[in-house]
């Protein structure tokens, strides 16, 4: 399967820790996920994204990216490929105008059920779907539950909308597909559909059974006599409320961030005004 990463922050932060030295980092990963990368990151409200269908750590391009890449909001991913050929077109992540998504996941027969799927995304969106993956199509059936609740245009967004949309097109995909699988061990044939959502100022993530791990605080912030932006919230943890940062990754990196596993059916996020979501 793939590995994902997302990060949401108050303040422009770089990535390179997460992406190239942490143990478990994404790029070192690429051994085992050597399908292809991509990168989204927002830069005056809108999405940068680079992809190639190269290994991570092979690619000149991945390490230049992962060095320079500051950003207030980034999406990460590395594949495996188990839909679709190793092809730029079905490397992650996948973005419709400001929204990007990565999904770390299968949908079980999804050769048989694709065309019945298709059926159910918004034709003005359906013409936009490019590669061959069940991760793009469900990208875009997500976008058209949500498109029902408000314009994709707009950049604010409920995340009780994000959340309902979700959980509607689970509910879609489950009902063709069997229920996803709860257990991260299982055959890579089955459906899995954990994946991260955002259009910059709001994220969130759905666990479909493939593990996600996110972090809102670290143990001792080593910017924290410095942080203009530093809060109590920075060092403890919170079930809500507003937190200074958001990360998500298919395993907990090193470093001082500290590490909740996500549990399955769970959605957790954050709005605009960077308030968390647990759902």
């Amino acid at each position: 399967m793939c590995r994902i990463f997302g990060f949401r922050s108050v303040i422009q932060s770089q990535v390179h820790h997460s992406l190239m030295e942490a143990d478990n980092a994404l790029g070192l990963q690429s051994d085992a996920h050597p399908d292809g990368w991509g990168v989204a990151y927002y830069q005056a409200g809108a999405p940068h994204v680079i992809k190639s269908g190269a290994k991570a750590m092979e690619d000149a391009l991945f390490k230049k990216v992962s060095g320079i890449v500051s950003s207030n909001t980034v999406v990460a991913h590395i594949r495996a490929a188990t839909e679709g050929p190793v092809a730029i077109l079905n490397t992650h992540p996948f973005q419709y105008g400001q929204w990007t998504f990565a999904h770390n996941g299968n949908i079980k027969n999804f050769g048989k059920l694709r065309d019945q799927l298709l059926t159910e995304v918004d034709p003005p969106l359906r013409r936009f779907i490019l590669g061959d993956t069940d991760s793009e199509l469900l990208f875009h059936l997500t976008l058209t539950e949500l498109q029902k609740k408000l314009d994709l245009e707009k950049k604010v967004c409920k995340i009780e909308y994000l959340a309902e949309a979700i959980g509607k097109t689970v509910n879609k995909v489950t009902a063709l597909a069997g229920e996803y699988s709860k257990t991260d061990s299982a055959p890579s044939t089955e459906t899995f559909l954990t994946f991260i959502l955002t259009n910059g100022p709001c994220m969130v993530a759905f666990h479909g059974g493939k593990n996600l791990y996110y972090s809102t605080h670290k143990q001792r912030c080593p910017e924290r006599d410095s942080c203009g932006y530093f809060a109590p919230s920075c060092e403890s943890a919170t079930s809500s409320g507003s937190v200074n940062h958001l990360i998500f990754s298919s395993e907990p990196l090193s470093g001082q961030n500290v590490w909740e596993p996500m549990k399955p059916g769970e959605i957790v996020g954050v709005d605009g005004l960077m308030n968390l979501y647990k759902g």
